[in-house]
């Protein structure tokens, strides 16, 4: 992969997940309702025009007009998505450290809607999980609570036990974001 600006390197880290998701249900169409489900939470979290520009390539789009009106941070992912279509060589490497906060409200919002029933928020989240326990240390700790936290569990210490900082950090803003939700 080519040197990327160091902004467009920490938007790749925050997102490895979901670009790999992406392209991996749509190499698979059994995946495609675990996507359709994940571009829906992209687009309550305010994401609107990424997942819009993610359907159209799903649609078998693959020109760089698919870019038009995309914001920076949405423009990086989307052209990774199409590079990761082309080759997946270039594909960001998922078990890179990002902003973990950037991840919280995302996985709160799945979190909410498997705990509501939601079939499909569930299948991400278990496909989500499968690819942390991949990359196994914190992440696969991680993959580890999901089910806990969609059941309803919040005590932070209970969850934290043996993350480091990054993951613990990561637990707390999933918890406070669940939180806040609950407010609402």
């Amino acid at each position: 992969m080519a040197e990327l600006p160091p902004a467009a390197q920490q938007i790749l880290r925050a997102h490895a997940a979901f670009i790999h998701a992406v392209v991996g249900a749509l190499h698979d169409p059994a995946r495609r309702p675990q996507l359709a489900a994940m571009l829906e939470a992209a687009a309550d979290q305010g994401w609107t025009r990424l997942a819009e520009a993610v359907r159209a390539i799903a649609a078998g789009r693959r020109d760089r007009a698919v870019l038009l009106g995309l914001d920076a941070e949405d423009r990086v992912i989307v052209e990774a998505i199409l590079a990761g279509l082309a080759d997946p060589a270039h594909l960001p490497p998922v078990q890179t450290a990002g902003d973990a906060t950037a991840a919280a409200p995302g996985l709160a919002a799945l979190i909410a809607a498997a705990a509501r029933g939601e079939a499909q928020a569930l299948a991400v989240l278990a496909d989500m999980g499968e690819q942390m326990l991949r990359a196994g240390g914190d992440m696969a700790r991680l993959a580890a609570i999901l089910r806990r936290l969609v059941n309803g569990e919040r005590d932070a210490d209970r969850l934290t036990l043996g993350m480091g900082p990054l993951a613990r950090t990561l637990v707390l803003d999933i918890l406070d974001e669940l939180a806040r939700r609950d407010l609402h």
